[in-house]
């Protein structure tokens, strides 16, 4: 029925002991000659039918877990950096799994003793020996119990420091991810934030990157536990009894292709979530932030009904989420549960024909309770790596693109601020709207030169690319005779002072706002370019003085004010290049030309650009530009271009007079 072993071939004793339990071996035909041999001759002496029939949901699983490491082949290079911490949580991972196998073989023994114990008691009964049997029978029994207790001991140190290296190095992976990803952040052009949203870029280096560390940390350290438990484990089974083993082990794959399932269930529910509640918080915070549109404009009730069916919306959610979590543990214990009952049935079986001892039962239950939970975390963890993998590539995503604002030369050298645009022609990479058109002008040092227009004509465009914030679609930029490209950007930016239009204050003190751009902040110097910007007397008015702090994005602070802080910020560097993009435009006429008149001092000496759309502004400037639609349609000085009666300068001249005056 078999087939016939050659006679010929010699086999182990664990080989012949296989043999002998004809009915669980499988017999498949050799490759070479197409007689049949025992499937475990393949394996040694482990039947692959044990292996490939019992065990191929739990093999799929481990497979999902390999092809999805090769996606994550670019965390590798934190493995490589924090390889001890690495290689020591493999080894305690192997010290706590023996430290837990040994034990269960205790207690087999400890059992077998119980009962050859109790059979020589009886049997000495009525004799001298029986005192000394029972003394024997005790200490035996108490060393037992006291090596299993520190074993246990000793497994929980074990257990400690797996943690202390497998976990600690997944923090110190997210940690070092983290500032990676920041610092990359930083490096790429302002076309990169233009084409990404805040909240992506806040959530690939939060939740992707902690998704990340739960492949690091927990996913690596159960699959690492659950490959020792069964090296060492199956194959100490399989010696006691196969059948047995095969029958104990059967409910374990169900349980973890289960579990997987359910856990996969569960993460989706938890994204839906995650995304209601998400879209909640950002209608709360717009109706608040908004209130006073809201009031004015009696949408209260209006917002309140949006936001009760966000809530229902996110209540729904959560209540589904909650029906799938309440299977999850009965599916568990239930799978757990059965697989006890096997053993202690089919063991019971096996007893009473002679084959095991109660003790193996008590052996086999241990082992069942050591690999449940390993075989549990295996589809969880199966759940980890998948979603791992889609934040790792999201990563990756933005971690590939490269700045182009890169130096050629690297020039780094004082500029004294000659500053020539030869045919500069900019078209904005994201949008493909042109904003320059064949702009040329040029700035000796020491001068003043403005430039006007209306809305979207491309004034705030030359500031942006001065500071080399983007290049040129066509021509050149020139400081001091020398390509900008040429520089290196932190000696060019660190020596240009930049008021940008949107003005922006960090959630601060006031002193950290102004000295921002110092390295080695100077008290002096702060409180001369808060003079200059006309803010000191406002800030010293504060209870806190200049160490007021600001709400987020200086909310505590009007507007005139925010903006003559960010004057203060860039004057108090002392630039070569001073540049004020629309930076008057929330001041009134008088704090305007006050301001004015004090930066008529700091401008004397240094190249500056004053960029507006209101003529008060620029009639100081030793030259104007007017910009139309990218275009230069007028230069001159401001009596100069008042001259012209048709000109845009001397429109826009009347049509401001007009308002104020009105």
């Amino acid at each position: 029925m078999y087939g016939e072993w050659p006679e010929s071939v010699p086999l182990s004793p664990q080989a012949a002991r296989l043999v002998r339990i004809r009915q669980y071996v499988t017999y498949i035909p050799s490759r070479k000659s197409g007689a049949k041999v025992p499937d475990f001759f393949r394996f040694r002496w482990l039947p692959a039918g044990v292996l490939r029939l019992r065990w191929w949901p739990s093999l799929l699983c481990i497979r999902s877990i390999f092809c999805f490491v090769r996606a994550l082949a670019s965390t590798n290079k934190y493995l490589l950096r924090y390889k001890w911490h690495f290689l020591g949580g493999v080894l305690f991972v192997a010290l706590s799994t023996l430290l837990a196998i040994f034990p269960a073989q205790i207690v087999r023994y400890a059992f077998d003793l119980v009962n050859e114990g109790i059979d020589l008691y009886h049997l000495f009964a009525g004799t001298r020996a029986q005192s000394s049997v029972y003394t024997l029978f005790g200490r035996n029994v108490l060393f037992y119990g006291i090596l299993i207790v520190l074993m246990a001991l000793l497994r929980g140190v074990f257990l400690f420091f797996m943690r202390q290296t497998l976990i600690v190095m997944s923090r110190r992976v997210e940690n070092d991810q983290k500032n990676e990803i920041f610092q990359h952040y930083q490096s790429l052009p302002l076309s990169f934030y233009r084409r990404n949203s805040t909240g992506d870029l806040m959530a690939r280096i939060s939740e992707d990157v902690g998704r990340v560390r739960m492949y690091i940390g927990p996913a690596i350290m159960y699959f690492l536990q659950l490959v020792v438990l069964f090296v060492l484990i199956i194959p100490l089974m399989l010696m006691v009894n196969v059948k047995l083993t095969i029958y104990t082990l059967l409910p374990l794959p169900v349980l973890s292709i289960s579990i997987f399932y359910v856990n996969t269930l569960i993460q989706r529910k938890s994204d839906e979530i995650q995304r209601s509640l998400s879209e909640m918080t950002t209608f709360v915070q717009e109706a608040f932030s908004g209130i006073r549109v809201l009031k004015s404009f009696v949408r209260e009730q209006d917002s309140h009904r949006q936001f009760t069916a966000a809530s229902e919306n996110y209540k729904v959610k959560s209540l589904s989420l909650n029906f799938v979590n309440s299977l999850f543990f009965p599916l568990i214990l239930f799978l757990v549960g059965l697989s006890t009952i096997i053993t202690v049935w089919i063991g019971g079986q096996e007893v009473i024909r002679g084959t095991i001892t109660t003790g193996s039962i008590a052996e086999f239950l241990i082992y069942v309770n050591l690999l449940t939970w390993p075989v549990t975390a295996l589809g969880w963890t199966s759940s980890l790596v998948q979603r791992a993998e889609a934040s790792q590539a999201r990563i990756n995503e933005f971690l590939h693109q490269q700045t182009d604002i890169v130096s050629r030369s690297n020039v780094v050298r004082d500029i004294e601020g000659d500053i020539v645009f030869d045919h500069v022609s900019f078209t904005y990479p994201d949008t493909g709207i042109q904003a320059l058109r064949d702009v040329s002008f040029r700035i000796r040092p020491g001068q003043t030169l403005a430039i006007i227009g209306n809305t979207g004509s491309g004034k705030s465009t030359v500031a942006a690319l001065l500071c080399r914030l983007y290049d040129t679609t066509r021509g050149h930029i020139t400081v001091d005779g020398t390509d900008v490209r040429d520089y290196a950007l932190p000696t060019l930016r660190d020596q240009i002072g930049y008021v940008p239009q949107d003005v922006f204050l960090f959630s601060d003190s006031i002193r950290n706002n102004i000295n921002f751009g110092l390295d080695q902040p100077d008290e002096q110097r702060m409180q001369q370019a808060a003079k200059d910007a006309n803010v000191y007397d406002n800030i010293v008015q504060f209870p806190e003085g200049f160490d007021t702090k600001l709400g987020e994005r200086g909310i505590t602070l009007s507007g005139g004010q925010k903006q003559r802080v960010s004057i203060a910020r860039a004057l108090v560097k002392e630039p070569s290049i001073l540049i004020l993009d629309d930076s008057l435009s929330a001041v009134d006429t008088n704090t305007e030309n006050a301001i004015l008149n004090s930066l008529q001092r700091i401008m004397a000496h240094r190249t500056s650009l004053i960029i507006s759309h209101r003529v008060s502004s620029v009639k100081l400037a030793n030259e104007i530009l007017v910009l139309d639609d990218g275009q230069i349609v007028q230069h001159g000085t401001h009596d100069a271009l008042m001259a012209q009666e048709d000109g845009l300068y001397r429109a826009l001249y009347e049509r401001q007079l007009q308002s104020e005056e009105a």
